[in-house]
């Protein structure tokens, strides 16, 4: 079988998407990688995936642009010819859909959070719902990350008939993010990893880190993520240079590899409006972290609250900085209790091959039900 996979990065297909493609790829199918060029499509390449270059406007919703990529995805597909796709991210979920049904190519989509189209009430938001609706009444099947989400989708966008089933998000390997104890230090450190975004609660971040300081001024509190000024809800790079001159905050940038900054902090912070499910706090639960994050749907999932982390009201730093205090002032094996609830809790219900073996079953109805030519 030719499965085709289209994300909006090679990055995210790289580090989210291969355990499914080396799943497939063991079991004899073909897999084409379909991304923007990025420094990790050579690796989809050495993964012994085919991989096929496209443009993608990502911070935008440019109609000609759209268009444009509405255009390419055809033209890839009929050059193809995969037997099925797989779309992630906004614009494949919809252009690639509109493009993949015009061909009868049946596809399987994944919505990882409901994001700015549906925290907004704009002219591009109502637009947005409606191509929505046109492409995924078309779709084989549409997985979304948490029941919130496929709730609050299915109240907005009216498709009674819609094909849909749950995902732990993309899953976390679970040899590679393995168990690591909180580090013994008086001294705490708090980690927020994040797109430096309004919706990822960067401001609330900021103001609750500096409320700690305030009345723990030995905190460390760090910010790892890329600045996205380009993007409509991007937080200007003043902001975080202003928090960083004001001895609060560190901003440690981009990196490859997240897991040493994981293990030598005490918390991981989320303070999102509105999450699928969130990889790093799933990333951060696998190495054994408390966690402190919103009571809002994608991110609660995540946290049993008073067990292995807190929940805090959205958009509250007040609270947010009240939940942090409380991780500061928890004695140290109460916090090694609950890494080791957070360890569980991802074993329990987030494992990468609970969302291996859901593709594997869908993608076999899927394909059964096909007639052949």
């Amino acid at each position: 079988m030719r499965i085709a996979i289209t994300i909006n990065t090679s990055w995210n297909i790289y580090n989210f998407r291969m355990g499914l493609i080396r799943t497939l790829m063991e079991q004899g199918n073909e897999v084409i990688a379909i991304a923007p060029l990025d420094e990790y499509s050579h690796k989809l390449k050495e993964e012994g995936c085919e991989y096929v270059p496209i443009t993608m406007d990502n911070t935008g919703s440019n109609p000609f642009k759209d268009y444009n990529l509405l255009r390419q995805l055809k033209k890839v597909y009929q050059g193809l010819k995969p037997d099925i796709v797989l779309h992630y991210t906004v614009k494949p979920n919809i252009y690639g859909t509109l493009a993949a049904s015009s061909l009868n190519i049946p596809v399987i989509n994944n919505v990882s959070g409901l994001g700015t189209v549906f925290l907004s009430k704009s002219v591009a938001s109502f637009a947005a719902k409606k191509l929505y609706k046109k492409a995924f009444s078309k779709a084989e099947l549409v997985f979304f990350q948490n029941s919130d989400d496929r709730k609050a989708f299915l109240a907005e966008i009216n498709l009674p008939h819609l094909n849909s089933d749950l995902l732990p998000g993309s899953g976390i390997n679970l040899t590679d993010f393995q168990a690591s104890p909180i580090p013994n230090q008086k001294n705490k450190t708090f980690l927020m990893i994040s797109r430096v975004i309004i919706d990822k609660g960067i401001l609330e971040y900021i103001e609750a880190a500096k409320q700690v300081h305030a009345k723990y001024p030995d905190v460390t509190f760090q910010l790892l993520g890329k600045l996205d000024t380009g993007h409509a809800r991007g937080i200007p790079k003043e902001t975080i240079s202003e928090a960083v001159d004001n001895g609060f905050l560190e901003y440690l940038g981009e990196v490859e590899d997240v897991r040493p900054f994981i293990k030598s902090s005490h918390c991981v912070v989320l303070p999102s409006y509105r999450e699928g499910t969130p990889r790093t706090l799933l990333e951060a639960a696998a190495l054994g972290k408390p966690i402190v994050t919103t009571d809002v749907p994608g991110c609660r999932e995540v946290v049993e609250d008073g067990e292995n982390g807190y929940l805090c009201k959205v958009k509250s730093p007040t609270d947010l900085s009240n939940k942090m205090m409380d991780i500061y002032e928890t004695p140290e094996d109460k916090l090694q209790e609950m890494g080791r609830k957070s360890r569980a809790l991802v074993e329990r219900k987030f494992d990468e091959q609970i969302v291996i073996n859901q593709y594997l079953k869908h993608l076999s109805n899927i394909m059964n039900q096909i007639p052949n030519e």
